[in-house]
């Protein structure tokens, strides 16, 4: 079975936490503050593995969390970046960010961040200044990202086989290349896509055997509409119309498979498309050649070629290989690409970064914006020096200001996130 889609819950890992340290040597006498850094928690990273041909071992285990980073140690010791969890995904992998926006991965070894591990806290070393020396107080990391990710795997194959169901997909398929996918005289034969790949001179293509399509297909009805979406990689269609089939007449059949294809959209119905009269076989020869010049006459201007061919008795297989090809210009593989991380990175305020002051009533004032839950969420609260350097900072970015125009007064609580203490500047 194909698992070509999967949920997973990612999580970053959470940042270590700064430590309040002080330097003691013999001989040193107010060695001053040493704490060093916590290290950043560990990313959930999705990396391109081209050995992969499905997201099954996704199945398995849909939690996927990050290490975190080591808290700081005394003599300025920074802790260690957390380990970074490292999810294998087949090429063809498209994925839906925790930010909404959409990447995917079609190169081995390409890799795209999911969840961002959590900044590491200060140590009580970076808060020393001139008035404020042996500062007893350091930060703590703070939490990764986290959230649930969807993938969806979309075949990377140049061709792809469509028509309806028992068309004879299947049987091209195994009679083209090496796949073996299961063949019988019934609809529906086929539950899930297959793959094979086919070679001339030196040259390779990937064939996409897709489940037969019936109408209604692009609104969920049958089996194709799970996999009409493996078709948006192909670049050329391979349509397959039964030459006599057991129900309707080949002109209708093929009017439907185009209509569902157009009705899917994406594109799908405008690639460039090859007509194949299948089991050819089945009539006398006379009528088969008739009856394959009279669709290319009417089809000549919008496929790329008619051919009539029978996977059982081989007639006209090398001819349909040798147009695929002639169909299909040489294309260049994307390259891999690695995306490198800044040790250090430079934020700068935005919108996202602003606050707003709401009035509760009862002297209680709520403060929102991330950039203020951030630094609440790096501090303890219970410890009187951190206490007044948050106020410290709250004054410059201008929170107090507002509080006061909003009407606090000293003692009044205010609450951020989940957090609710009392201010008393001065």
């Amino acid at each position: 079975m194909l698992f070509d889609r999967a949920k997973i819950y990612v999580e970053g890992g959470r940042g270590g936490n700064g430590v309040v340290s002080f330097r003691r040597e013999a001989h040193v006498p107010r060695g001053g503050p040493d704490g060093g850094d916590g290290g950043r928690g560990g990313d959930v990273v999705l990396v391109c593995d081209a050995q992969r041909r499905d997201l099954s071992s996704l199945g398995r285990s849909r939690h996927f969390r990050a290490g975190r980073g080591r808290h700081g140690k005394g003599k300025r010791q920074h802790g260690e970046r957390g380990e970074d969890r490292v999810i294998a995904v087949p090429p063809g992998t498209v994925v839906l960010g925790l930010d909404g926006s959409e990447a995917e991965l079609l190169a081995d070894g390409q890799r795209v961040v999911l969840a961002r591990g959590g900044s590491g806290g200060h140590g009580n070393k970076r808060f020393a200044t001139s008035t404020r020396q042996a500062p007893r107080f350091a930060e703590r990391g703070l939490e990764g990202e986290s959230g649930e990710i969807e993938l969806r795997l979309k075949l990377l194959a140049d061709v792809g086989l469509v028509g309806l169901p028992n068309a004879g997909k299947s049987s091209l398929l195994a009679r083209l290349t090496r796949a073996d996918p299961k063949v019988a005289d019934y609809p529906f034969t086929t539950v899930e896509p297959n793959l094979g790949a086919i070679e001339l001179d030196d040259r390779q293509l990937v064939i996409a055997d897709i489940p037969g399509l019936i109408e209604g297909a692009a609104e969920g009805a049958g089996l194709g509409h799970e996999f009409l979406a493996h078709l948006e990689r192909c670049r050329l269609l391979v349509h397959l119309v039964e030459v006599a089939p057991t129900e309707g007449d080949p002109e209708s059949n093929y009017g439907a498979v185009r209509g569902e294809l157009a009705g899917y959209g994406a594109g799908l119905v405008s690639l460039p498309e090859i007509i194949a009269i299948s089991k050819v076989d089945l009539i006398p020869q006379g009528e088969a050649e008739r009856l394959v010049a009279a669709w290319r006459d009417r089809y000549a201007s919008d496929a790329a070629e008619v051919l009539g061919i029978s996977s059982a008795t081989g007639a006209g297989l090398d001819e349909l290989v040798r147009t695929i090809f002639a169909a299909l210009p040489e294309e260049v593989a994307p390259a891999a690409r690695e995306d490198f991380e800044a040790e250090h990175r430079v934020y700068r305020p935005g919108e996202e970064e602003g606050f707003e002051v709401i009035p509760q009533g009862d002297g209680r004032f709520r403060v929102t914006g991330r950039g203020i839950e951030l630094l609440m969420a790096r501090h303890d609260l219970d410890n009187p020096e951190a206490l007044d350097y948050l106020e410290g900072r709250l004054r410059e970015i201008g929170v107090i200001a507002e509080l006061q125009r909003a009407g606090f007064e000293p003692g009044d609580e205010v609450v951020v996130g989940e957090v609710g203490f009392e201010l008393d500047p001065s």
